[in-house]
C-alpha cells in the first residue's frame, strides 16, 4: 500500500446506527467530505492503526473502507471501530487516525454472526499487529500531538 501509513482527521458523524445495535461494535464515522478526501486509489477493506478522539488517549483501532457489502451500501463509508470502551457517545468530536496497515479485503457474509465472527477476528489480528515495535513508533507521531486550536470546530 503507497498510502500508508495515512494520517486522517475529521469530525465524527452519525452513521446508519447499525455498529452498536446490530454488530454490538460501535463506530466512529467520517462525514462525506473526509471520506471523498482519502486517495481514490486506496482499496476497500479492513485496516489497523490508532485513533484518538479530541486530545483524549490514543487506541489500537480497526477501520473499514468501502460500500459494506453485507448492508449494500450506495455511498462508500469510513467507519473506524476504536478498540477501548467509551463512557459515552462523541458526534461531533475530532477523531485522529493513522491508517498503519491492511488486514483483508471487504467481502459479503452470509449472516450477521459470520459478519460478527470475522469483525472480531479483525479486531484481535489488529491488535497483534499494532503490538509490533514497527507499529508502536506510530504512536509518538506529531500528528497525535496538534494544539486543539488546530483541531477541527475546536473540538
Amino acid at each position: 500500500m503507497t498510502h500508508l501509513p495515512y494520517f486522517c482527521r475529521g469530525e465524527v458523524v452519525r452513521g446508519f446506527g447499525r455498529g452498536s445495535k446490530e454488530l454490538g461494535i460501535r463506530t466512529a464515522n467520517f462525514s462525506e467530505q473526509v471520506v471523498e478526501s482519502f486517495p481514490s486509489d486506496i482499496s476497500t477493506g479492513i485496516y489497523y492503526g490508532w485513533a484518538c478522539v479530541g486530545n483524549g488517549d490514543l487506541h489500537k483501532m480497526v477501520l473499514s473502507i468501502g460500500w459494506n457489502p453485507y448492508y449494500k451500501n450506495v455511498k462508500k463509508s469510513v467507519e473506524t471501530h476504536i478498540i477501548h470502551t467509551f463512557k459515552e457517545d462523541f458526534y461531533w468530536a475530532t477523531l485522529s487516525i493513522v491508517i498503519v496497515g491492511y488486514i483483508r479485503p471487504e467481502k459479503n457474509f452470509a449472516s450477521l454472526d459470520a459478519l460478527i465472527s470475522a469483525i472480531q477476528d479483525d479486531i484481535e489480528e489488529a491488535k497483534r499487529k499494532l503490538d509490533l515495535p514497527e507499529n508502536q513508533k506510530l504512536k509518538e507521531d506529531n500528528f497525535f500531538q496538534m494544539p486543539e486550536s488546530e483541531l477541527v470546530n475546536g473540538h
